[in-house]
């Protein structure tokens, strides 16, 4: 399964993103949002900043402007755009989602595929347990809020689903916004899975709890074996990622 492309770029920030192998140094004292021809706009002292295609940061909410704009505050002398996700996001769906929207909704409805809930372990007992549990019902809200229909089987033998279920979530993903689908798309290759991501696109699930759905398998282990250090560094990061983009669902 491929990822879906271009959604997380790395770029560097200078009265807009720019790729840069140099630490750029903040520019700009203070930092505003303003309503202006519809949109809400971010101001570093009173200059809008642009993304890597010169386009200006308009956001469709005054939250999600806020959101951004916070992020330009938070920066000290250096800028890091590893710390400006929602700045980064905002500009992937407004120079490349926006272009390219019928390929990101179908990387989505792929993910229906071979989605993360319809394939349980084999074994132990104790894993196919929790994961019967912890799962169904949302295969269940699928079906019944979605119109997602979808199969659960053991093991990792690919089993085909409902081709009428793949085309269900390219449309939904089709219906959102630039904003929504950019961020949907950064969510189901997160989580594995088109059903969480769409759950947590709608609010229905947190952040928190979509990313313990997506990794109990891992959890599991965690128990059994103990943590390795630099796994638990990158399940943090992790973490930290579907909490922000429960932010970002909820902002739009």
């Amino acid at each position: 399964m491929s990822h879906i492309p271009n959604l997380d770029p790395n770029v560097a920030a200078q009265k807009g993103f720019r790729e840069s192998e140099e630490r750029l140094k903040r520019f700009w004292t203070s930092v505003s949002v303003e309503a202006r021809d519809g949109a809400h706009v971010v101001l570093l002292d009173g200059r809008t900043p642009r993304t890597p295609a010169g386009a200006i940061y308009a956001l469709p909410t005054e939250a999600l402007a806020a959101m951004v704009a916070e992020e330009w505050a938070a920066q000290s002398e250096f800028i890091e755009p590893a710390s400006m996700f929602a700045s980064r996001l905002a500009a992937t769906a407004i120079d490349r989602v926006s272009q390219t929207r019928e390929a990101v909704a179908e990387e989505i409805a792929a993910y229906v595929g071979s989605d993360l809930l319809c394939y349980l372990a084999e074994h132990p007992s104790g894993l196919v347990a929790e994961q019967t549990r912890a799962w169904a019902p949302w295969r269940d809200w699928a079906a019944r809020d979605l119109g997602c229909r979808l199969e659960a089987t053991q093991g990792i033998i690919h089993r085909p689903q409902p081709p009428e279920s793949l085309t269900r979530v390219r449309d939904l993903a089709l219906a959102l916004d630039d904003f929504a689908l950019s961020g949907l798309g950064l969510a189901v290759p997160l989580l594995g899975s088109a059903v969480l991501g769409l759950a947590l696109q709608r609010g229905v699930l947190t952040g928190e709890a979509a990313f313990d759905l997506s990794r109990l398998d891992e959890a599991f282990q965690e128990r059994q074996w103990g943590i390795d250090a630099d796994n638990a560094e990158r399940t943090a990061a992790r973490r930290a990622e579907a909490v922000l983009l429960e932010r970002w669902f909820r902002a739009l």
